[in-house]
């Protein structure tokens, strides 16, 4: 099928059933017959989740009313069809004339002359990409702006313009199999240019690769872990016979940390049994062994008979606005109203988990956010609830006093993410 007709399918996915991207791409990618299409599809599919109110304006200008019902998937191909116009090298004629036979194939015969009258419009009339606010200037909705304005008032639009930047490919040494020095230089020897980044394990490539161009990829040399989310294992500091939880688990990098830094008795437990799977696939890649658990992080009761734990890392559900960058389809999918809810969730299983935690333990709480409701609120409030609980700076925040440590996108060239250490008295 026209690829143009995929990247419609995958848009249609997201916006109109709520499907993430991360989903909806590899289904229709199956369709692909290369790697170049599948690599045009991803583009094309990223691109309008990215750029989606501009597009959308330019569209609406040009249509005397809406496509709707069955005829919504048309409105995604017109999306699909401007995006090419407007941020890709594919000359004009050519984009137009695939985005016109992909509403062919899409079983819409009759409104093809549509379709390439709107987008030929677009083209003739060659307008600036709107800017009449802040959402179409920052192809961000409203409810993030006001957030990010109150949260980081000096600097909330380079948190959104690094939001927008392509991520680049960081990779996590396996220091079972060698010390990271000895993997750049295998790098080296591939023709892979790379950097060590700031914590022991990580390194940071010039540019992404296929895994299967990574020396001893399939033999657990390496995983593709990013620069932040492998500060979890280091600042656990997870010690040999220790046993320890890791709640909300998947897909299993920071699990597969741990047990490369030291030999553990670990428990990892997700309430998403597929997602689970993806543990134990990493697990078995890298030859390591854990405890899965099918269940839930906030009734450790109901699933676990063992003693309390040395160490916990609890991972929490969040927002992910930290890890736009990686999947801006989150910007589409998430709803204000969700984050009360999370920050609810999150206090329920920190509150739960601290149960579980032997006395002179450490508790590890991450997100993958950027908003203090979810982070230095959300500890801040734990710490005045729970009198046996410590907040330990962490040496890598810029303020000691902080409550945590804020990574913000963009910094040395991470995702946005959040930690906080906690020890119990």
């Amino acid at each position: 099928m026209n690829l143009r007709a995929l990247a419609a399918k995958v848009v249609f996915q997201v916006l109109e059933k709520g499907i993430s991207l991360s989903v909806a791409l590899p289904e229709q990618q199956k369709h692909c017959e290369s790697g170049k299409d599948k690599a045009l599809l991803a583009e094309l599919s990223y691109g309008v989740m990215r750029q989606l109110p501009q597009l959308d304006k330019l569209i609406s200008d040009c249509m005397a009313k809406p496509l709707k019902g069955k005829q919504r998937i048309l409105h995604q191909l017109l999306l699909v069809g401007c995006y090419q116009l407007y941020f890709t090298r594919i000359p004009s004629h050519a984009a137009i004339s695939e985005t016109a036979e992909a509403c062919r194939q899409l079983k819409f015969d009759g409104l093809v002359k549509v379709i390439n009258a709107v987008l030929r419009n677009i083209q003739r009339q060659e307008k600036p990409l709107p800017t009449d606010n802040d959402t179409l200037t920052y192809n961000t909705p409203a409810w993030i702006i006001k957030s990010l304005k109150q949260a980081y008032p000096d600097s909330w639009q380079t948190v959104i313009e690094n939001s927008h930047q392509r991520p680049p490919m960081w990779l996590r040494n396996n220091v079972r199999s060698q010390t990271r020095d000895e993997y750049l230089a295998l790098l080296a020897e591939a023709e892979i240019s790379a950097s060590a980044g700031q914590s022991s394990d990580a390194i940071l490539l010039e540019s992404p690769k296929d895994v299967m161009q990574l020396p001893g990829f399939e033999q657990g040399a390496a995983s593709v872990q990013d620069g932040a989310a492998q500060w979890a294992a280091t600042l656990l500091a997870p010690a040999d016979g220790e046993l320890i939880l890791d709640a909300c688990a998947a897909p299993g990098g920071k699990t597969c940390h741990i047990l490369e830094r030291a030999d553990t008795e670990l428990v990892a437990v997700d309430f998403d049994a597929n997602r689970l799977e993806r543990v134990q696939q990493n697990l078995d890649r890298l030859s390591l062994n854990a405890k899965l658990v099918h269940g839930d992080a906030a009734d450790i009761d109901s699933w676990w008979q063992g003693d309390k734990f040395d160490r916990i890392l609890l991972d929490a559900p969040c927002s992910a606005t930290g890890v736009i960058r990686r999947h801006p389809d989150i910007k589409w999918l998430r709803k204000q109203a969700d984050i009360e809810e999370l920050a609810q969730l999150q206090s329920k299983i920190l509150d739960h988990c601290w149960k579980w935690l032997k006395p002179g333990g450490t508790l590890l709480y991450a997100t993958c956010s950027i908003l203090p409701q979810e982070n230095a609120q959300q500890i801040s409030a734990f710490l005045e609830r729970t009198h046996d609980a410590t907040l330990i700076a962490i040496s890598q925040q810029p303020n000691p006093d902080d409550i945590g440590w804020q990574i913000t996108p963009g910094t040395e060239n991470m995702d946005g993410f959040y930690y906080a250490r906690l020890v119990k008295g």
